[in-house]
């Protein structure tokens, strides 16, 4: 044989090894992991991280350290791509073995910077089961969290909406449900990626995440969002929301009917039906009432609807029958926002505007003369009678704050239901059982009652008078302005909002 030729075998062999290593070390420099483009060990780290992507399953296999995501600093792996604009992104995670802490942590975040105290929001799956929300506001800030009521295995979704920020979970082989949103001041380009935290500076902890997600949308001029309304209720026990309809218009203020079949929203100067298993909203007959806006609701008996409606650009009070008929006016003068109905179905009570003071009348429910209950300088609104027709319930602005007050029916003992300095509080609705006040807050700095806010809704039980927050949303006018628990007290529905668009 021709020792040459082996000679030069030999060199292609080697030659090709060669390039085969050097296309392993190039491989190996470049950061690209399936859709992401960089891996960070952000905060103090001591056990550096890894990644592993499965590209036939599409499955990211993720090694992460650090003491924690929270507080004003944070220590964790990151596996990121720099972009811009509106997100969706959503990912099925699983622990890899038993772990080591109960709050170790994987998810989703999209953050400011890779500093250790910068701006973020998270979703977040932890060891012990929690799905939470995690955000700082502000560089070196405290972190805050919305827990979700839905615990793991659950697959996550968190989308971004300009600087609106919302997560929703679901069961397996469920439909998605809402957990919360939130505002955070974001430039519009940020890190988006996947995380792995182990809350122990001293171990790693590894996450499977699979059915990975991630689509993009661009940044999204104001002026080309639409708004997007969400019917939901909540079970005020399990603190689970579910969606009932949803459509990019906007409509508002639910009532849930008394036989607990039906909701009536309101949008464009119109009433609607829609079926509490959801569907398409069916217009409701109000004749000439064309130009409703968000005050009505039902009698106690079901068989009668009060609206606002306002003929000359100020509101008026007209009942009609439930099922839709001719409007029958109430109220002599405008403006007039019709909030409550007695039990005994024999009066309305409302807010009105008379001589540049907002406060609180009421009226035989066949009209004559009115009934004026609040004299207090400042606005008093929402009225709504308690079940057993011991109270109205109202909120005033005569604290400086909005909160909610309550009196006698004929306007005698008033007296101060919320308190605190941190919210400003509107439109309490009691239970049927007389239970429970449902109302919706503003952060203290926010005057009035304008739309698209971060807000909350706060129950107290009637008793105790200690709100607690059962949700976070964007929303505030048309949200809950008007009566809207089911009839056995278990849900209330209320309208959530977001600000879409696509390029």
């Amino acid at each position: 044989m021709n020792r040459n030729y082996f000679i030069n075998d030999d060199k292609i062999i080697f030659q090709l090894m060669l390039l085969l290593l050097l296309g392993v070390m190039f491989c190996a420099q470049n950061d690209q992991v399936g859709e992401f483009t960089g891996t960070t060990n952000v905060g103090a780290i001591k056990i550096p991280g890894l990644v592993k992507f499965n590209e036939i399953e599409k499955i990211y296999k993720i090694t992460g350290s650090g003491e924690n995501i929270w507080g004003t600093t944070d220590a964790f792996y990151f596996v990121w791509r720099k972009v811009a604009g509106d997100l969706c992104l959503s990912t099925e995670i699983a622990w890899e073995g038993s772990g080591m802490h109960p709050h170790r942590k994987a998810g989703w975040m999209v953050r400011q910077d890779l500093t250790p105290d910068s701006p973020y929001i998270d979703a977040v799956v932890h060891g012990d089961s929690l799905i939470s929300l995690q955000f700082r506001r502000e560089k070196g800030g405290e972190t805050q969290e919305i827990k979700s009521p839905i615990k793991a295995p659950a697959a996550i979704r968190l989308e971004r909406h300009g600087n609106l920020f919302s997560l929703a979970v679901a069961r397996p082989h469920q439909k998605l449900q809402p957990v919360g949103s939130i505002s955070i001041n974001l430039m519009d380009s940020v890190y988006a990626g996947l995380v792995v935290c182990s809350h122990d500076s001293t171990t790693k902890e590894t996450a499977i995440f699979s059915e990975v997600k991630m689509d993009t949308f661009g940044i999204i001029p104001e002026e080309k969002r639409l708004i997007q309304s969400t019917l939901e209720v909540i079970d005020i026990q399990t603190r689970e929301r579910n969606i009932i309809y949803q459509a990019n218009e906007h409509f508002e203020a639910p009532n849930w009917s008394r036989d607990g079949t039906y909701f009536i929203i309101n949008s464009n100067g119109k009433l609607f039906t829609i079926p509490v298993g959801g569907g398409a909203p069916q217009i409701l007959n109000t004749d000439f009432a064309n130009k409703c806006n968000n005050d009505h609701g039902f009698s106690p008996d079901g068989k009668m609807l009060a609206i606002s409606h306002s003929p000359e650009d100020k509101s008026i009070i007209y009942t009609l029958p439930a099922t839709g008929g001719i409007p029958k006016q109430i109220t002599p003068l405008g403006p007039s926002y019709w909030h409550g109905w007695s039990p005994d179905g024999k009066t309305l009570t409302y807010c009105a505007q008379r001589n540049d003071e907002y406060d609180v009348y009421t009226i035989s429910v066949d009209g004559g003369k009115e009934k004026r209950l609040t004299t207090a300088p400042g606005l008093d609104d929402g009225p709504e009678y308690s079940p057993d027709g011991q109270y109205i319930y109202f909120n005033t602005v005569r604290t400086s704050l909005m909160k909610i007050w309550r009196m006698r029916p004929d306007g005698s003992q008033q007296e101060q239901v919320t308190f605190g300095e941190d919210y400003n509080d509107w439109f309490a609705h009691p239970s049927p059982d007389g239970k429970w006040l449902v109302f919706v807050s503003y952060n203290k700095s926010v005057s009035g009652h304008p739309p698209n806010k971060d807000v909350f809704l706060r129950l107290t039980s009637v008793n105790s008078r200690e709100p607690e927050i059962i949700a976070h949303l964007f929303g505030g006018q048309g949200t809950i302005n008007v009566p809207s628990w089911s009839p056995d007290s278990r849900q209330v529905a209320f309208v959530s909002y977001q600000l879409v668009g696509r390029k």
